[in-house]
């Protein structure tokens, strides 16, 4: 069973990419909770994170955004003495920061995954990555992504962690296409177009099967989400 490279330091890290990395996530307090994650682990690696991530669930009362938000300052010494997480201070005022901000975007859309999922068209986007040097440390999505977090007030959204948070979302399969995860998390809704070259690891080749009702993907390129009738005529 071949995994993706970055997962093969650690049996951490193969726990996490065998069941959760790339994994399609809509639920609020799990998107809060890798908001905080991925913003705590600017500057460290992600297994470090992973191991701290017990005590975050439990200095973040299991990362419900609506309590964070209500963070004091008492509450900010707190998270500072504890030795479970970062105890970076620009990081842990930014969770607090991101929280309101966070609450903002659920009262404006409904809930902040109708928001976050807009920058993918709602859908996740399956790239063919051969090898750990064909994954792109940001793209033109979490740019955009970046920069309309930023003007919500949000911090520690740079277009590279951005990204990060796509991936561990499931608004991308970055899984190498020889991962066993690969093809898991692409099928059976979507269908790899076979046509294209292995090496084209920044196409998007997943299509939305019209048999499939319950189907999540759709072909998408730079310029757009194409339907699933162009698609399949395409």
């Amino acid at each position: 069973m071949k995994r993706c490279a970055w997962a093969r330091n650690s049996e951490l890290d193969a726990g996490y990419h065998d069941k959760e990395w790339g994994v399609v996530s809509r639920e609020d307090r799990h998107l809060f909770e890798m908001l905080v994650l991925e913003g705590a682990e600017a500057g460290l690696s992600w297994t470090t994170i992973l191991k701290k991530r017990n005590s975050y669930r439990k200095a973040y009362y299991g990362f419900d955004p609506e309590k964070v938000a209500r963070f004091t300052r008492l509450s900010v010494v707190r998270l500072l003495n504890d030795p479970g997480i970062v105890r970076n201070r620009l990081k842990v005022d930014a969770s607090i920061q991101n929280a309101r901000a966070f609450l903002a975007v659920q009262d404006e859309y409904g809930s902040f995954s109708s928001f976050i999922w807009g920058f993918v068209g709602g859908e996740p986007v399956i790239n063919r990555r051969v090898s750990l040097r064909d994954i792109p440390a940001a793209a033109a999505e979490s740019g955009n992504m970046s920069k309309a977090l930023k003007k919500r007030g949000f911090r520690f959204v740079g277009p590279t962690i951005c990204y990060a948070y796509m991936q561990s979302v499931g608004m991308v399969n970055d899984h190498e296409v020889s991962c066993f995860r690969y093809r898991e998390l692409a099928w059976p809704c979507a269908r790899l177009d076979t046509g294209l070259q292995t090496g084209q690891s920044s196409t998007r080749v997943a299509r939305r099967l019209n048999t499939d009702k319950t189907c999540q993907h759709a072909l998408v390129t730079r310029s757009g989400i194409i339907s699933p009738a162009d698609s399949m005529t395409g």
